[in-house]
C-alpha cells in the first residue's frame, strides 16, 4: 500500500496492524479475486489521499459505495467524471443551490471538495457489483468507527455532516464539545423531503468554520 501522507500513515498504523483489519484484508483478497468489487482496489482509500488529517474542515459520512459500474472511486457520494448523477447526489446539489445559490455542476466528481478539506468517508468501504450493503458485515464498521474517533480526538472544530440513520448512529463517536455535529434525513429520493431539503448544512458548515478562524469549504464545483 502506497503511503497516504498528510499525517494519515502514522495515525492509521495501529488500525492497519490490528488483527481485525488483517481479517478484512483476507476477506477482500477473496472478494476481489472472485467477484466484481467496487471501488477499484487502487481507489479504496482515496478519501485519505485527497484530504490530509490536519486539513480536515468537514466530514461527510456515506454508507457504502455505489454498486454499479464506473461510479465509485473511493469518495462517498462522488462519481467519476462522465457518469450520470445518482439521485442522492442530484438532491445534494439541489440543496446546495437552494442554500448557497451555487448552480448544479455538470459533473459528480467531488474530488475538489476532498481537496478543500472535506473527508468523504463511507462507513463501509467496499461493495460487490449490483449488491448494496454486501460488505456491511465484513468488519469495515470497526475500521471506520475507529477513523471517526481518531478524527474527533486529533482535530478541533470540524463539522461532522451526518445524513440518514446509518450516519447519525455515529454521532456518539464524536466529541460535541470540540466539533459541530449536523444531522438530518438522507438525500435519497425516499427521504430527502423528510428534512434533508432545507437543512442548510453547507452554509452552516462554513459559518461554523469561519467562526473558528478557518477558511470555508469551496462547495462550488463549477
Amino acid at each position: 500500500m502506497k503511503p497516504f501522507g498528510g499525517g494519515w500513515d502514522e495515525a492509521l498504523a495501529p488500525l492497519f496492524t490490528d488483527e481485525r483489519y488483517l481479517k478484512i484484508r483476507e476477506f477482500l483478497k477473496s472478494e476481489y479475486s472472485s467477484h466484481v468489487v467496487y471501488p477499484d482496489m487502487y481507489d479504496l482509500y482515496n478519501c485519505f489521499r485527497y484530504t490530509p488529517l490536519n486539513s480536515i474542515k468537514a466530514v461527510i459520512l456515506g454508507q457504502d459505495p455505489y454498486h454499479e459500474p464506473n461510479q465509485a472511486h473511493g469518495l462517498c457520494f462522488s462519481v467519476k467524471k462522465g457518469v450520470k448523477l445518482p439521485p442522492s447526489l442530484q438532491n445534494i446539489f439541489k440543496e446546495i443551490e437552494s442554500d448557497l445559490e451555487i448552480k448544479e455542476p455538470d459533473c459528480g466528481d467531488l474530488t475538489k471538495w476532498a481537496e478543500s478539506g472535506v473527508l468523504l468517508l463511507n462507513t463501509t468501504l467496499t461493495v460487490r457489483e449490483h449488491q448494496a450493503n454486501s460488505h456491511a458485515n465484513c468488519g469495515w464498521a470497526w475500521f471506520t468507527d475507529s477513523v471517526i474517533r481518531l478524527i474527533s480526538d486529533k482535530t478541533e472544530n470540524v463539522a461532522f455532516i451526518l445524513w440518514g440513520g446509518n450516519a447519525r448512529s455515529k454521532a456518539p463517536l464524536i466529541d460535541a464539545k470540540k466539533h459541530l455535529i449536523l444531522q438530518c434525513a438522507h438525500p435519497s429520493p425516499l427521504s430527502a423531503y423528510n428534512g434533508f431539503f432545507g437543512c442548510r448544512h453547507f452554509s452552516k458548515t462554513n459559518e461554523y468554520l469561519q467562526s473558528h478562524g478557518k477558511e470555508p469549504v469551496k462547495w462550488d464545483l463549477n
